[in-house]
């Protein structure tokens, strides 16, 4: 098993930790990794862009002019694509970008995401993450102590002194167990995770 060191809010190191190979330890599959990743962004599309095609556009109804012995060359509609004005060729219509993968397969992209930030040592376990109220300079201050700038942040449950200090931070996002995803696990440098989360983690996708 891996051994990660735990730290406290000040960023002094209180002790280790062993994580459960089969989701921090297992051979990375690149392939589901980028399915997953693609997954997550082709279903935020709206796809609900829109042009019109030759038959749609208002107006065209008769030839511009006649076939022959004009010195012009022949023309249906002055909505043909070529025309300024005329319908777009093969124009784009309102459609689902989404799709779908099964169970096992994001499970193991998962697994994959947390694999690869615990192998390059961007992946810090925090004792606990508590605070008496909202002010994001404390929020910055546990940044600072753990010498990070971009960095997904996974909670046990819903803190709502945490998630509100954290909230007008940019580089920061905050989770839940049951939101991480792999799309957030490669997008921020750091995944810091608390040590309640950890036990979720390891419980839920064992």
């Amino acid at each position: 098993m891996a051994n990660v060191a735990v730290y406290n809010m000040e960023g002094k190191e209180v002790g280790q930790m062993e994580l459960n190979d089969s989701i921090f330890g297992v051979n990375v599959n690149e392939h589901l990794v980028h399915m997953a990743v693609l997954q997550q962004l082709a279903n935020k599309r709206q796809g609900t862009q829109k042009a019109k095609t030759r038959s749609e556009v208002r107006g065209g109804g008769r030839k511009p002019w006649r076939q022959k012995e004009t010195g012009h060359a022949r023309q249906g509609s002055i909505r043909a694509p070529q025309w300024t004005g005329g319908g777009v060729v093969f124009a784009p219509v309102p459609r689902d970008y989404s799709f779908k993968l099964n169970r096992k397969e994001k499970r193991a992209a998962l697994k994959s995401a947390l694999t690869s930030k615990v192998s390059d040592s961007k992946f810090i376990v925090l004792d606990d993450l508590k605070f008496d109220e909202i002010k994001t300079k404390k929020f910055v201050q546990v940044m600072n102590n753990l010498n990070l700038k971009k960095a997904l942040v996974v909670l046990n449950d819903m803190d709502e002194n945490v998630i509100a200090s954290a909230k007008n931070i940019p580089t920061v996002k905050t989770a839940q167990t049951n939101e991480i995803n792999v799309y957030d696990i490669l997008k921020y440098d750091t995944v810091v995770v608390t040590k309640a989360a950890v036990a979720t983690i390891e419980e839920v996708y064992a």
